[in-house]
């Protein structure tokens, strides 16, 4: 017999971010009652420091609060976990050096399942923090697979990037969605066929502004609830 499946999720990154990754999970798992949803235990703190501002230098750590919430959802038994931000995966190996339950990446869930797509885009651009960019997780996956990768540049990001996420983040969505959408336009100028919302804020401002080119953009919070669901399912 498997072992008892119950998905812990590391949120507050931000909040509404963690709403709709639930809202994913639910969609994601094709249920015909309440008792065939996958079952998950959520640490949705938002007092978790802030991940833009410690990678650039000007503000601490979050390293010791989501050690914490690692902690807490190992305590009540989670078997997976999950962080539906993708700025966090910064302090992955350390995380999972912390937890006794596995992480899974989001970048490998997003991958993963662009793999599956029909037609694999040759040009996909990067909407993503700084830190995520920096990292160059998706860019390194995307380039072993010889997609061509199309990033906002330093302007863009100040201009459009930064504002609209912190938009969201103070709840004002359209104006977080507007601006987004015009970063997003600048990456489809550039040659982008698709675009990787690689940051958990963006779905929801595109969606608040019902930008017209949502079918052309690929959501790794979305990929990493179905990659949760198809665990949840094989249980």
């Amino acid at each position: 017999m498997s072992e008892p499946f119950l998905l812990g999720v590391l949120g507050g990154m931000g909040p509404l971010a963690t709403l709709d990754f639930q809202r994913q999970l639910l969609e994601a798992t094709p249920a015909q009652s309440d008792q065939q949803q996958l079952p998950s235990v959520v640490w949705n703190v938002p007092q978790i420091a802030d991940r833009q501002k410690a990678l650039a230098g000007t503000g601490p750590s979050p390293l010791p609060q989501l050690i914490h919430g690692i902690r807490v959802l190992n305590q009540a038994g989670a078997s997976h976990i999950a962080i539906p931000c993708n700025t966090a995966h910064h302090w992955y190996e350390a995380l999972s050096e912390a937890s006794a339950a596995p992480i899974l990446h989001i970048v490998d869930a997003t991958l993963a399942a662009l793999e599956q797509e029909a037609n694999t885009p040759q040009r996909v651009g990067i909407i993503a923090t700084k830190g995520t960019l920096d990292a160059g997780w998706y860019q390194q996956k995307l380039a072993a697979q010889g997609i061509e990768v199309v990033e906002p540049t330093p302007e863009e990001l100040t201009q459009w990037f930064v504002p609209g996420c912190y938009a969201v983040k103070r709840g004002a969505l359209k104006e977080g969605g507007e601006l987004l959408a015009q970063q997003a336009l600048a990456l489809f100028a550039r040659g982008a066929q698709k675009l990787i919302l690689a940051c958990t804020e963006v779905p929801v401002a595109l969606q608040a502004v019902d930008a017209p080119f949502l079918h052309l953009t690929f959501d790794p919070a979305q990929a990493l609830a179905e990659r949760c669901s198809q665990l949840w399912q094989a249980n």
